[in-house]
């Protein structure tokens, strides 16, 4: 299995990486790297999954956070995990904490902005 996750390079510019099942078989690095590109999505945004993202626009002009799509995107997540725990960590922009112990027991914690 293999997912695409955008990342920031040293020089500002954007750049996506390729993130594949580990040799032993574990996709959490996989499912995580689909997690926080979720996250960043907007409602809608991907052509597969309709139901992925955040509708951060929509937020924005109602002036209401997005938990609700958050607390929905980690239930679709949760089973991957041992433990996955989303939590807002700032309103102005919306970020939040991931904290996740994978089921080989690693533990991860990534701040994602919205």
């Amino acid at each position: 299995m293999r997912t695409f996750g955008r990342i920031k390079n040293e020089d500002g510019t954007m750049s996506w990486v390729q993130v594949s099942t580990s040799a032993n078989g574990d996709n959490s690095y996989v499912y995580l790297t689909t997690l926080i590109q979720v996250l960043k999505l907007v409602l809608q945004e991907s052509p597969f999954y309709a139901n992925y993202g955040i509708p951060a626009i929509q937020s924005v002009v109602q002036q209401i956070l997005p938990d609700f799509y958050v607390m929905q995107t980690q239930a679709q997540f949760a089973p991957y995990f041992a433990s996955l725990i989303i939590s807002r960590t700032s309103a102005d922009p919306p970020t939040y904490q991931v904290n996740v112990v994978t089921k080989q027991g690693a533990r991860i914690n990534e701040t994602v902005a919205g």
